[in-house]
């Protein structure tokens, strides 16, 4: 078994190099000149994915450590993140299977089936709260669904319709319960319970409250004070080959940023607090390096 195991492993490395090899004999692509003011060229070209001719930084899985920083030079700062397609932002809710098939061939305008959050969002509506799908249960629900735009707009109390209602009811004062310490000075405050963040200074909001997408059970964002340490408007994470436009680094790997995807989903983040990109521009224009993060809560979910 184990020699089984391990010609498994030598032929999977092997094919690993010959991917990255040039076929043919052809030569690699030249690589382009580093500025003169990065570290080395294990940095990527902003907003370029990596290449054969630029070697993947060592980052850790859970993002404890830092990326190397630079300063970016003139040029990178011009360079603006690329707009995200049309609707990649709408609201999506998760309904069952059966549902979805449903309404697919219009059978199902609203459902009879209870949703994982329907006594808050029972709550929410001021309805009797007593965690039972009802007929008028889901008409209310639907009715706000049609407001807020959420599709399937069927009734079904899904994270999606609870996560709007959380962002509505914070969007008056975000900081209501007192949870993000008021200072003189301006403070990120990421709540990972409510799935909103905001920026304080005192306390004024200056910024949001917007939602966002904080880390998964095993990938926490981590809670505590913590500071910006670094911005890097075109950041490519090596480590999950994706763009990080805005990033706004403040725990290691940590770092609000913006995503080409919805930031309502069941699974959270790898740590990272996910923005949807107007939110995540409006936030880099906002705070600046040193400025002060708190993260406080737990995220339901996966």
């Amino acid at each position: 078994m184990t020699s089984r195991r391990m010609t498994f492993r030598a032929v999977v490395v092997v094919l690993a190099l010959v991917a990255v090899l040039p076929m043919d004999g052809a030569a690699a692509d030249p690589a382009p000149p580093a500025p003169a003011d990065r570290p080395g060229a294990d940095h990527l070209v902003p907003g370029v994915p990596p290449g054969p001719h630029q070697p993947w930084q060592i980052d850790t899985p859970d993002q404890l450590l830092a990326p190397r920083v630079y300063v970016p030079d003139a040029g990178e700062e011009m360079i603006e993140p690329r707009d995200a397609a049309a609707g990649t932002y709408d609201l999506i809710e998760y309904v069952p299977l059966s549902e979805a098939e449903a309404v697919a061939g219009a059978k199902v305008t609203c459902t009879r089936l209870t949703g994982p959050y329907q006594r808050q969002v029972e709550r929410y509506l001021k309805r009797k709260v007593d965690g039972k799908q009802s007929r008028a249960d889901c008409l209310a629900v639907r009715a706000f669904q049609i407001k807020q735009r959420i599709k399937p707009a069927i009734g079904f109390a899904g994270p999606v319709t609870w996560a709007r209602m959380q962002l509505l009811s914070a969007r008056k004062n975000p900081n209501a319960a007192g949870k993000c310490p008021v200072r003189t000075y301006r403070v990120a405050c990421v709540d990972l319970s409510r799935q909103v963040t905001w920026v304080q200074k005192g306390k004024k909001v200056v910024f949001g409250p917007v939602p966002m997408r904080s880390g998964r059970k095993q990938y926490p964002t981590r809670a505590g004070w913590h500071k910006v340490y670094w911005k890097h408007k075109n950041h490519w994470s090596t480590l999950y080959n994706t763009p990080m436009p805005y990033s706004q680094f403040f725990s290691g790997g940590q770092a609000f940023h913006a995503v080409y995807g919805s930031i309502h989903t069941e699974i959270g983040s790898m740590g990272c607090v996910n923005l949807r990109l107007a939110d995540a521009r409006g936030l880099w224009g906002v705070l600046k390096e040193q400025d002060r993060v708190f993260v406080w809560g737990k995220r339901l979910g996966k």
